[in-house]
């Protein structure tokens, strides 16, 4: 037997492992196995260059669990090691730094600790931070030399022991005495769990026990005439070897691109819009499928859907940095050796790579999304209210996704008519100019709300846009400094005719001398600070009060709702100030002028001021019973 010491100046590293080796302790598990692969993989690699001759027919990899004895091994048929290389690669490379790797901990804070520690081989060592022991059974494949097999043991103190063991197949075995503060990865459910979470797509088969399942009995049936089925205990195999990202796009089917999908997204009851295929091996190593889903209003609930793997094994769900934050409201898989991370493979480490594949990703969604616009317009029309997001969000995070976006972003009108930019712009110009030459684009955020508002300006001759989105405020605000004298705004913020030039102005049929008397009138009814009387010379058809906001302020508003309004977040703590625009030519305004009974006036002028209140969706509780109530009584 040989036994020997961990050359280290200090007590025990073994404490310092379990607290900064990595964030969480279950990826002990992801280490082990990644290992395990690491040396099947190996070995395959050998059999095909005619280096080894044995028998490669199942190289499935065991995990085992045994709550009793409180272990957890995981076994390998892959190349093994003789006791030279178990010396070599256990006790010698993991602690070759160990020394500086102490003096560096003494005088570094706990984030600088997750750098460094990327440094150390000591991947193996993340056993102990679950186990009292740990305990190691090999045997190498090869033929000649030292080939007996080999049992390491260690406590997690600097002394370990190694002799000779009685393992007599090839490969090897890690079996884990796990420490009673981890006692709870000793449960089937959460181990399972963990295998499923980081391990569902290596390219060895991996065996966790058995399961139950049903088959059918081929020729007969039940009493009942059916097929006849019995119940079968099967291995659990629980990953799938073959993921299609690795295959070539030419070899897939669209089915097989939604069934990858169902199985990513088991819960998910929507099918994908389409999807990116990614097979990049030059300047850098990248493959993925990365889908668009269709978005719910809900933005966040959608994020943290891409899984970021490194040679088929799982790395993190939290992929910024490395997609764009636009895009990580996709759904997908990347997988690339070339993205650096520390040992925990769980934070990105900064290198140029990064930011390459940053780009190819954006790059490769935009030469999506612009070929299915040239080449199936109708049908990218059909999908755009499910895709608009990811477009609007490139937009306005990222400058330079515009230049490409501005080919295919659309704008919808409430007709539901779909333009370009340049379409929109000469489909409303001839029409939609403010004294300045400046294009006024007229947008509705509700349909049914500001149905009125948009019937007005539609019977006008304008054209409405329908600008429904989560994100519309801030796309807007974009857009107006994208596109040359060019000023949004909403149906109901302002009257049109305010906003539009006319050769034909309206003359007022109330003189200033009557408004002004008027105007006295109402305020004295409508005693609300909020509402700013203005008279507008407007058509007789046109109603006569309309409740109105200004643009700018209402935006700002929605935008602070929503987060990141432009350093305007005290918007949403500001008193609300609306314009009462009172229609001049309107017949009704000219008889409530001159109307005799005060009380009358005084009721007409409220029933108004409801009205338009109601128009607005502003009229609520106790003033709206009342509303109804007075409008039944003169019924």
């Amino acid at each position: 037997m040989q036994k020997g010491k961990i050359n280290v100046q200090t007590e025990n590293i073994f404490p310092i492992i379990k607290k900064f080796l990595y964030s969480e302790h279950e990826i002990f598990l992801r280490e082990l196995i990644s290992n395990a692969v690491d040396a099947t993989q190996k070995l395959k690699t050998l059999a095909a260059i005619g280096k080894y001759d044995g028998d490669i027919s199942d190289l499935t990899i065991e995990v085992t669990l045994n709550a009793k004895k409180k272990t957890i091994s995981v076994k390998d048929k892959g190349v093994g090691m003789n006791a030279e290389e178990v010396n070599t690669y256990i006790n010698q490379i993991a602690f070759s730094s160990a020394e500086e790797f102490i003096k560096k901990f003494k005088t570094k804070t706990e984030s600088e600790m997750n750098a460094i520690i990327g440094h150390f081989g000591l991947g193996f060592y993340s056993s102990f931070m679950v186990s009292d022991e740990v305990e190691i059974l090999t045997k190498t494949y090869q033929k000649t030399g030292d080939t007996g097999a080999v049992r390491w043991v260690c406590d997690g103190s600097p002394d370990y022991s190694m002799d000779e063991s009685d393992k007599a197949d090839r490969g090897t075995e890690v079996i884990l005495h796990i420490a009673d503060d981890s006692k709870d990865y000793l449960d089937e459910h959460t181990l399972l769990g963990i295998l499923k979470k980081y391990c569902k797509f290596l390219p060895v088969p991996i065996r966790f026990g058995n399961e139950k399942t049903w088959e059918k009995v081929e020729g007969e049936k039940d009493k009942d005439g059916n097929d006849k089925t019995v119940e079968v205990e099967k291995p659990r195999i629980i990953n799938n070897t073959d993921p299609i990202w690795k295959k070539k796009p030419v070899d897939l089917k669209e089915e097989d691109y939604k069934s990858f999908y169902r199985e990513l997204y088991p819960y998910s009851f929507d099918e994908p819009l389409f999807w990116i295929h990614l097979n990049v091996d030059y300047p850098f190593n990248l493959t993925g499928i990365l889908y668009f889903p269709k978005v719910k209003r809900n933005l966040e609930v959608q994020k943290d859907k891409i899984q970021l793997y490194c040679n088929q094994v799982f790395v993190t769900d939290s992929v910024e940095g490395i997609v764009p934050d636009f895009l990580t409201l996709l759904h997908g898989v990347l997988d690339s050796p070339d993205i650096p991370l520390n040992v925990s493979r769980s934070y990105l480490q900064s290198d140029p790579n990064v930011k390459k594949i940053s780009n190819h990703i954006t790059k490769k969604v935009a030469d999506k999304l612009e070929s299915l616009f040239k080449d199936t317009r109708p049908d990218f029309e059909a999908k755009w209210d499910d895709i608009k997001v990811f477009i609007e969000y490139g937009i306005i995070s990222q400058p330079e996704f515009y230049d490409r976006a501005k080919k295919f972003c659309l704008l919808k009108n409430v007709d539901s008519k779909y333009f370009t930019f340049d379409e929109y712009e000469k489909h409303v110009s001839p029409a939609q100019k403010d004294k300045d030459k400046q294009l006024i684009y007229l947008y509705s955020s509700n349909q049914q709300e500001q149905y009125s508002f948009i019937e007005s300006v539609k019977a006008r001759g304008y054209d409405v846009l329908l600008m429904d989105g989560v994100l519309e405020s801030h796309f807007i605000n974009t857009l107006e400094q994208k596109l040359e004298k060019t000023r949004f705004t909403r149906v109901d913020a302002d009257t049109v005719d305010k906003l539009i030039k006319k050769d034909d102005v309206l003359p007022s049929k109330l003189n200033e001398e009557q408004q002004k008397v008027l105007k006295e009138i109402m305020e004295k009814q409508i005693d609300d600070k909020k509402f700013t009387i203005t008279f507008e010379s407007m058509s007789e058809k046109e109603s006569p009060i309309l409740i109105t906001q200004n643009e700018f302020m209402r935006r700002m508003k929605d935008m602070s709702a929503l987060g990141g309004g432009g350093g305007y977040g005290f918007m949403g703590e500001m008193p609300e100030n609306y314009t009462l625009a009172v229609n001049s030519n309107n017949p009704i305004i000219g008889r409530l002028l001159l109307e005799p009974d005060g009380e009358k006036q005084a009721s007409t002028i409220k029933q108004l001021f409801d009205l338009a209140l109601l128009a607005q969706n502003m009229l609520k509780g106790k003033e709206l019973a009342e509303f109804i109530r007075r409008s039944m009584e003169q019924v």
